[in-house]
């Protein structure tokens, strides 16, 4: 379990690379705009993200 968790992280900081790797100038100006929206915006944002990911692990481990 404790693996899964270490390997959890590093897929999370490689995904999170990607964008400013890839195309530093798309990944600053998404980061601009997303300073300019209030807390509540921010806030379902990361809410929705984090059901996206519940579902999707919820499905993976069905198919499993």
């Amino acid at each position: 379990m404790q693996d899964a968790l270490w390997i959890a992280l590093a897929l999370v900081l490689v995904l999170g690379g990607l964008m400013p790797a890839i195309n530093p100038q798309g990944w600053r100006r998404m980061f601009t705009q997303l300073l300019q929206l209030d807390d509540q915006q921010i806030r379902k944002v990361g809410l929705l993200s984090m059901v996206l990911g519940l579902v999707l692990l919820w499905g993976l481990q069905a198919l499993s």
